[in-house]
């Protein structure tokens, strides 16, 4: 299964290599970064709703569901818990350094992610990667960002990216491993972890970060298109 969830390892990989080069060069402004989050946000939930869902359905195994579930919700209040306030320190050192500790943890978990996409079917996952990819895009961009205006050289911005992504690809390899061993409850369990932990992303992340800059009806209209723009990629597929 790692052999052939390996090649699509690139959308994700690319895409933060992408968000860590643009910002270091030419960081984006808070309204672009508010259309980018609204429209990953969309693109998140259309995966959770279309793919994941209906998987989670199909095991139908209710007791699995709930621990999986609960497991997913504890971990993301967990880990907001542990790096509260750093993100939100701005821009001297301990701030960004908040800040990384907190998009490393989700990358690890977006990783691990993608291979309960698979864990899901081909299809499943590679909807799950490419929806992911747009979170992490926005996830590095958003870092990178925060670092170039706190002052941090380029190589130092780069040199984060680079660390965030062999993260990201350690949690894939490391869930994709985890969900080719299981079946039955406990694959519904990882799937309904999965389902918990993307939707607390984008209910409690990608949106709420999105709502700091005034909202625009475009930047509304943009997690919708998010979320069509996906729904119409499940059905060519």
């Amino acid at each position: 299964m790692l052999a052939d969830v390996l090649p699509f390892l690139a959308i994700p990989v690319v895409a933060a290599v992408l968000g860590g080069v643009v910002a270091a060069f030419r960081p984006p402004g808070r309204r672009l970064q508010s259309v980018i989050q609204h429209f990953a946000g969309g693109v998140v939930f259309a995966a959770v709703a279309g793919e994941l869902l209906p998987e989670l359905m199909y095991e139908a195994a209710a007791i699995p569901t709930i621990i999986g579930f609960a497991v997913g919700v504890g971990l993301m209040l967990g880990v907001k818990k542990l790096t509260e306030g750093g993100p939100a320190e701005g821009a001297d050192d301990d701030g960004t350094r908040g800040l990384v500790t907190t998009v490393a943890i989700d990358m690890v978990i977006d990783g691990l992610l993608v291979g309960v996409g698979f864990a899901a079917g081909a299809e499943a996952g590679l909807v799950v990667t490419i929806a992911l990819s747009l979170e992490v895009l926005f996830l590095v961009l958003a870092t990178a960002a925060a670092l170039v205006g706190a002052g941090a050289s380029r190589g130092r911005v780069l040199a984060t990216t680079a660390g965030l992504t062999a993260l990201l690809l350690a949690g894939a390899v490391g869930g994709t491993l985890a969900a080719g061993a299981l079946s039955g409850g406990a694959l519904a369990g990882l799937l309904a972890f999965g389902v918990a932990a993307l939707l607390y992303l984008v209910t409690e992340e990608l949106l709420v970060e999105a709502h700091e800059t005034e909202d625009t009806p475009l930047a509304t209209a943009t997690f919708f298109a998010g979320f069509l723009a996906l729904l119409l990629l499940e059905m060519a597929l």
